[in-house]
This record gives structure tokens, sequence and C-alpha cells, in this order.
């Protein structure tokens, strides 16, 4: 495998940046031209002696704004652990440098454009989660890796990473039409990644979690749902467990994923929207394409629908089930357990129906596992789909119960545990184990939702806890506030960062101008004024209690009026994406 260069270093001048590999006995310079973007290889000779240095932990890629090109660097990079003998990085800060050296060129629109653009860029790059390696392929799982060709494993990470889940994908295009240029980039991956060194009866072992988000149908929580039509769904998220000893491996995959068909849930200023199911589409074909090529990827799939079976989610649940039992593909099993229903009043030791429901299963997919000479032992033959609404809070807790069962063979297997010994009596490592699931849990959240998740108490302590209910309430809180205002930007965000979006240069106007109506302004302002005149009249009694009652009537019924006009067109005061059409979304 061609590696990536690990040391770089940028040299500035007027006319040219410089990109040189300070890797041992490389000559190798990278310069790109800033006035045609041409980007060609030279050598180190070729560096002007005036030129502004300074050191870079890598390259993102580069993305074009109003203003021009934009060079994307990744200037600061924490060391996570080491992966079978291969380090890891998380990009801790970034910096977009411009191609142009002024921006007077632009009307003063297009400068307020192009700002509102790189607020964009760098909102998702300090979203927290984005991880990469140099000499290894991140994008793959253990088994994966094991069952390539030759030439695949003579590809350059760019040419062989999985394209799912490569967030900088877009950004790299110009890279990945020069072979030459490989070296100087890498995927870089969005989601989470713990690696832990673990010790029981005196044994050490590596265990690490690494959850790969999709940047495919990516989004945020009430703006992307269901499926597009590729089959690609929303919040898509594989997460393996991958545990080391002895020079043995083993690796243990799930995937989450929103419901497999077309279906939306917008925000309108309620506190949970009603889901819709799209009426004008075949949602079978979809279903079915969506679930082809999980079959292709991971083998047999066993769907673990946790929603609610009542209120507003039954909808969903009854056609989630209907179409798995139209698809007629033995290769499919679909599991329905209603999650708050079963674990209602604080009972979450009933969690263990569904993991004794689907026990045999688990035992007949397996797991991923090689003995310390190379030789592949076992390999996992299935995998479990688990979804709720988010695919966040329930099914993060399923899934570390899932993934703890599987250890506690994997473990035994590889001869750490003794036979009869359980994971959960080992109170150092089960420490571990659980704050590394929440950790898990709260990174996918923020991704997706904008806040921690919810449930993290049961993950990290293994029971439910008032204060645990509390702090839920406060997420739930946030959630509600950054979804009806503040998502719009964070999922134009998402599609400018991903290429769903492209900013065209020659635009005299974006769609972030599009004129605002006139009840977004009108009606709140009159809501607040109508409920001050209100407590006012309460503060500042007339001469009489009538006349007062009557004031007070009167703009409390005015401020009633309109917060329920407010409500009810609801859509027309969230803050809603700009850049890329509602069908889109829907």
């Amino acid at each position: 495998m061609a590696t990536a260069y690990e040391s770089l270093n940028l040299h500035t001048t007027p006319e040219k940046f410089y990109i040189e590999a300070c890797d041992d006995r490389s000559n190798d310079v990278l310069s790109i031209d800033r006035v045609s973007t041409e980007m060609i290889l030279t050598v180190r000779k070729d560096i002007p002696p005036h030129a502004v240095t300074r050191p870079i932990s890598g390259i993102m890629g580069t993305i074009r704004l109003v203003a021009g090109t934009y060079l994307i660097v990744i200037t600061k990079k924490k060391k996570v652990g080491d992966l079978l003998g291969h380090t890891v990085w998380k990009a801790m800060d970034f910096d977009m440098i411009s191609y142009k050296k002024t921006v007077l060129h632009l009307t003063e629109n297009q400068m307020q454009d192009n700002k509102a653009f790189l607020s964009m860029i760098n909102s998702v790059l300090h979203t927290d989660g984005f991880y990469f390696a140099t000499d290894y392929d991140l994008t793959h799982t253990l088994q994966r890796l094991a069952n390539t060709s030759p030439e695949f494993q003579e590809m350059s990470l760019l040419e062989r990473a999985d394209q799912r889940f490569v967030w900088n994908g877009h950004l790299l295009k110009d890279f990945m039409t020069q072979p030459e240029l490989h070296r100087f980039a890498y995927p870089v991956v969005h989601g989470f990644i713990t690696m832990k060194s673990c010790c029981i009866n005196g044994k050490i072992f590596d265990w690490n979690i690494i959850s790969r988000r999709s940047c495919f149908r990516a989004g945020v929580r009430y703006y992307v749902r269901g499926i597009d039509t590729e089959g690609h769904a929303a919040n898509f998220v594989e997460t393996e467990q991958i545990v080391q000893y002895n020079g043995g491996k083993a690796s243990f995959v799930q995937t989450r994923g929103s419901i497999p068909f077309y279906w939306s849930q917008r925000p309108n200023l309620k506190y949970k929207p009603k889901p819709q199911i799209s009426k004008a589409v075949n949602h079978l074909d979809g279903f079915q394409r969506h679930f082809d090529s999980q079959i292709i990827i991971y083998g047999k799939q066993v769907i673990l629908n946790l929603i609610d079976q009542k209120g507003s989610e039954k909808q969903l649940e009854m056609s989630f089930a209907k179409m798995a039992s139209s698809l007629g593909n033995g290769m499919v099993k679909y599991i329905a357990f209603d999650f708050h229903k079963e674990c209602s009043r604080m009972r979450w030791h009933r969690l263990q129906i569904l993991v004794d429901m689907v026990a045999e299963m688990q035992d007949e997919y397996g797991y991923f596992l090689v003995d310390a000479d190379g030789k592949v032992m076992v390999q996992q033959d299935g995998i479990f789909r688990s979804n709720c609404m988010d695919c966040l809070d329930r099914t993060n807790v399923i899934q570390s119960l899932l993934a703890r069962r599987s250890l506690q063979s994997q473990l035994e297997r590889l001869g750490v545990l003794h036979m009869g010994q359980r994971i959960e009596d080992q109170v150092d490592f089960e420490k571990i184990y659980k704050n590394a699931w929440a950790d898990n849990a709260n990174a996918c959240a923020k991704q997706y939702a904008g806040t921690g998740a919810l449930k993290t108490d049961f993950t990290r302590t293994g029971k439910r806890t008032h204060w645990g209910l509390v702090m839920d309430g406060w997420n739930s809180m946030i959630r509600y506030y950054k979804n009806n205002f503040s998502d719009g930007f964070r999922q134009d965000s998402i599609d400018l960062f991903l290429g769903n979006y492209a900013v065209d240069e020659a635009d005299v106007t974006t769609p972030l101008h599009e004129p605002k109506d006139w009840k977004f302004l009108t009606l709140p302002i009159i809501m607040v004024v109508a409920f001050s005149m209100c407590i006012i009249c309460l503060l500042m009694a007339g001469d009489t209690w009538t006349e007062t009652l009557a004031y007070v009537l009167f703009w409390g019924t005015a401020s009633f009026v309109t917060a329920g006009v407010i409500l009810f067109n609801g859509r027309d005061f969230v803050d809603a994406p700009k850049l890329v059409q509602k069908e889109k979304m829907d």
C-alpha cells in the first residue's frame, strides 16, 4: 500500500503554495498555483527561499467559494492510539487559506455570501470527530481488509477507501485525478474512535471502538430522514469493535441507519413533529436497493426496529414491518421491539428480553477472528442493523449490549477470559467499556442532533437514574431549540462541505438571500408586545378590577391567538436549509 506522507511543511508565496513532504528520504513537493489552481509534483530545490513556512498536520483538500478556491489544511492533530501498529490521529484544528490575495474584486453582497460560506465550512470542520491515519485504511473493517486482492493492496489510501466514509472526498476531487499526488492526502473519516489498553486476569489487551459515519445522505436530525433514491439511509453509521491480544485480533461490526423508506419529519415548532410517509413514490424500490447493497457488504441482515408501536411512530413501524415482509428475502429478518414500552417505569432489565431473543442469530452470524499466525479462524456472516427514530439513544444502548455479548466470546477464544468468567464481573474493564460506549453515543448524537445522547446514564452505570432523567430533559430542550432555530444552517454547512451544493463564482446572487415571509417578523413582534402588555396590566392595575381584567383578557387573548397562528404556520418560523431544494430533504 502506498502510504501518505505524515510530516508536511506549507511554504506560501504570493504566487504559489508549496507543500513539502518531510518524511525520511523524501524530496517530493506539491506545488499549487494560486492563479491557475494547477497542481504539480516538484522537488525541494524549487521552493523559493523567501516563502513563509509553517508545519501542517495534513491536507483536507480544496473548495471553491464566492471569492475563489480555498486550501483547507489540518493545523493540529492528537494521537488517539495505535491500531495494529499504525498510529490513528484525530484532527483538532484547521485553517482555510484563500488562493486569492484579496477580496476587493467582490461586491458587498458577494463578500457577505463568501463570509457566510466560510462560516459554514468552519462549522463542519469544528464538529468534533474527524480522524485519519497515514499508513492504515480506517474506512474498512478488519474483515473487509482481510478479503482483498493483491491489486487492492497496492492501491493508495485514496483509491482503496470506502467512499461511504470519506468525508473529505469532495474536497479531494482535484487530487483524485492525479495519482502522483495521492501521497499528499488521505481519507478523513467522521464519527468516533476510542482506543483503550485494558487488563483482565493480568493479561493486557487492546480494545477499540470505531464508528464511521456515512457521508451519503448526511445531515441533521429533522431535515434528513429515511433514504434517498440510491438507497442510502440517513444517519448511517458502521460501528466496529476490535480487540487485540497476543497477536490475535477479533472484530464485531454493527450498523445503524434511518428507517429505509421515503419519509420525513420536518421541524414546525412542535416538540415532536409528526412523521410523514411519502405517498408519491414506490417505497419498495428504494427499500430493496438499500438492503441489496447492505447484503453485498455485510451479509445477512437482522433489523432491530426499536421505535414505539403506538402514537405517531406506529405508522412507521407498521410500514417497516410490511415492507420487510414484502421484500421476501430470506437474508433479511425483521424484529420489532418497543423500547419505551418494555423499559417504562425504569424497568431497564427488560432489555435482556431482546438480547436473549437474538442470541441464537448472533451466535450464528459470529464475528471476525484471526489467530496469532494470521490465519482467519471465523468470519462474521451477518449483521444487526438497529434503528430508532434518530438512530441515537435507544440504538446505542442496544448496540452496547450486543457488543458486550460478542466481546465475551472473543475474549474467551483469545485466552483473556477463563471459562465461566463474565465481563460484567470485571469491575475495572466494565467501567472502561460502559464509558466508551456512552462516549460513542454522545459523539454520534452531537453530529446528528446537536447535543449529547440521552439515556447515557444507563450505558455508563448499567441502571437508569433520576439525575439521568433530568439531564435527558435538559438535552431534549437544547435539541428542540437547535432543531428549530439553527439546524437549517447546519444542514447547509454539511451540503456545502460534501459537495451537494456547489458555489458558482459567476452567480450574482445565491440562495442565501431568499426573502422572509412577512409573518416571520410581524407575528412574533405582535405576540411579544401583546404578552408584555398583559404582564404590565397585571403589575399596574387599573382603577377597578373589571378594568384590569378587561385589559388582561384583551392582551392575553391577543398573545394567545398570535401564538396559535405562529404554531399553525410553524414551518415558516424555523431555520430551514437554503442551499439544497426541499424535495431533496423530504
